[in-house]
């Protein structure tokens, strides 16, 4: 282990927060870092959750109010996994304590607020202090080799994309109100929770940026059950739907089309209505010179088409993305062995570490966050509006 610390400080433990915590744990132990993550903090509000959490993911200490943390000088990193209504605040305040900062996607819940994180991290940078948003997808070694295979264009002029998120835990309209499904608190639904993968997934292959879009939004449950919060606060009974219900302010199901800044044009579909879909992530771009499909639920293969192959050896060829010479591959398990969903974190906090050890930007940083935030709210001005196309500018 490196002797240099990176004293980390993470402000929720829900899902996200559990995969951020295997992350530390796990990385360090894999991979050659510069900085050895030490994992000093969680934060939360409900401090017996809170406290449970760490114990399960060997947090040193707990805090119930991240401006603690803000301000403790022994920490140097902040990891915002609360929601989206959060991000601005927490993050913004770090930038200016000196703080490095990763932040879960998306940026933001509004352009106006991914605006002011932009603006705050560009300034902390000029003084050596950096942060990053968490598109984990990015760190799937066949997402990295796809991008690779672009950029050494094995696929020539892209000219389609089509990406697709399919999940079907809302499916049931009897199932309770989560924060995921307030604006207020989660910004958008299935656009910006799973949307905004796509749309960053996309745009690190390819290159291009999506610069307009044509996009209708819709919602098919409009109210659910609230939680029980007598039940729930009591920590005997979790998740009790109750007999009132609250008001669904999200969309449930988001469909794009959108111009690409290289010339390519692509059809998006993000929804957490697919029934049958548990966490169906597909993209599929093709080009002048060749194609290439990836399936999360087949995370370790990456389909890939060469069109100058001989007539009678043309075909999708399916490749084991799981060799040493495959992006991140060479530090886990022998040649041929998966790896799965959490690994991808692993490899966020392994670009990260080797970035602020180096004093150098990582990616993708709170600009390229801004850019995908401005997609999500053109996306939604031109459902709102009926506009065939809406500039993301």
């Amino acid at each position: 282990m490196p002797e240099t610390p990176l004293r980390v400080a993470m402000v929720g433990h829900g899902f996200m927060g559990a995969a951020h915590s295997q992350a530390f744990r796990v990385a360090p132990r894999f991979f050659d870092l510069p900085l050895a993550p030490v994992m000093s903090t969680l934060v939360g509000r409900n401090v017996a959750a809170t406290k449970a959490a760490a114990e399960k993911w060997g947090w040193a200490k707990t805090a119930s109010d991240w401006r603690d943390v803000v301000n403790d000088p022994d920490i140097d990193l902040i990891d915002i996994c609360s929601p989206g209504s959060t991000h601005v605040e927490i993050a913004v305040a770090a930038l200016e304590a000196g703080k490095h900062v990763l932040c879960e996607k998306p940026l933001a819940n509004t352009v106006a607020e991914a605006e002011q994180m932009a603006a705050a991290a560009e300034k902390a940078a000029a003084k050596g202090v950096f942060a990053m948003v968490g598109f984990t997808y990015r760190r799937v070694p066949a997402i990295t080799f796809a991008r690779d295979l672009v950029q050494a264009g094995r696929l020539g002029e892209i000219r389609r994309v089509q990406a697709n998120y399919l999940q079907d835990w809302l499916v049931d309209e009897d199932g309770p109100m989560t924060w995921r499904l307030d604006k207020a608190k989660a910004g958008s639904g299935s656009l910006g929770d799973i949307g905004a993968h796509a749309i960053d997934a996309v745009q690190f292959i390819t290159g291009q940026t999506l610069d307009s879009v044509s996009g209708l939004l819709h919602t098919f449950v409009t109210e659910r059950p609230l939680l029980d919060e007598s039940a729930t606060k009591s920590g005997s009974i979790a998740g009790v739907a109750g007999s009132e219900c609250g008001q669904v302010t999200v969309d449930d199901s988001a469909l794009f089309t959108a111009r690409l800044s290289g010339g390519a044009v692509g059809q998006f579909e993000a929804t957490r209505f697919a029934t049958g879909r548990k966490n169906a992530f597909r993209i599929e771009i093709s080009g002048s010179e060749g194609a290439l499909a990836f399936d999360l639920e087949r995370e370790n293969e990456l389909e890939f088409y060469d069109a100058a192959a001989p007539a009678n050896e043309l075909g999708f060829k399916r490749i084991l993305v799981t060799e040493p010479e495959h992006p991140y591959f060479a530090a886990w398990w022998p040649t041929g062995h998966t790896i799965g969903y959490e690994h991808g974190f692993s490899h966020q906090l392994v670009d990260l570490v080797n970035d602020l050890a180096a004093a150098r930007q990582p990616h993708p940083s709170f600009a390229e966050g801004l850019q995908v935030q401005r997609v999500l709210d053109a996306v939604e001005r031109s459902s709102d509006d009926g506009s065939a196309w809406t500039s993301t500018n």
